[in-house]
């Protein structure tokens, strides 16, 4: 069984090109976004690297912390960040794991047990390293999503994804396709009692469905 919504995420200890690394311990009262590649110097992943390291402040600014990871060891991770920065003119501060012995990898069930690196290996040996994982300081996983090799990660929707679950932190839901500054739905469990207490003013549109202006 792989990872589900609030299980608490492995804890490991892992080799970077920042240094050695205790997962928990480094993700300390932040939030982590986890995200993965199949191999160093592939295009698809240089792109999202660069996307990821022009959004360094956005991170900051969210009390998050990136981290990626490569089956792919630290020297060539440190030569690879020189393209990364060069594509996206943003210089890369997160540390990438070289997970080349896959224990993360297979921690977070992006590769089955018995997967191993045969000699020579091309990105489509471990296609399925292509993940994200969003996770709270309380280090359980709030969300996940996985891409093929083809498809580019759409890192403004990663931010939004983040900005919506810390958003839900505070007792409300988002509607689809909700950005910060928008209204929020009350959760049903709430009565409207309770709702007016807590939230003031509120929308009934349904019974069921109710916004209100986002907490702060």
């Amino acid at each position: 069984m792989g990872l589900r919504i609030n299980d608490t995420v492995p804890n490991f200890t892992a080799e970077t090109d920042q240094g050695t690394i205790q997962f928990h311990d480094w993700i300390g009262d932040s939030w982590a976004i986890l995200f993965s590649h199949p191999k160093d110097f592939t295009p698809v992943c240089t792109t999202e690297f660069s996307a990821v390291a022009q959004l360094s402040d956005e991170w900051a600014a969210r009390n998050t912390k990136v981290l990626g990871v490569s089956v792919d060891g630290v020297e060539d991770h440190k030569k690879w960040k020189k393209d990364i920065e060069a594509y996206g003119n943003a210089r890369p501060g997160f540390p990438i794991i070289a997970d080349d012995g896959l224990a993360v990898s297979k921690a977070f069930d992006m590769l089955p047990a018995e997967a191993y690196l045969p000699d020579g290996r091309t990105p489509a040996d471990s296609a399925t390293v292509r993940s994200v994982f969003i996770i709270g300081p309380d280090k359980q996983l709030k969300l996940s999503m996985t891409y093929p090799m083809t498809v580019g990660r759409n890192f403004a929707e990663i931010l939004r994804a983040l900005d919506g679950l810390q958003m839900s932190s505070k007792g409300v839901a988002t509607p689809a396709n909700w950005v910060p500054g928008e209204d929020v739905i009350i959760p049903p469990a709430v009565s409207n009692d309770d709702a007016k207490a807590k939230f003031g003013e509120f929308e009934t549109i349904f019974p069921y469905l109710r916004k209100t202006k986002a907490p702060s």
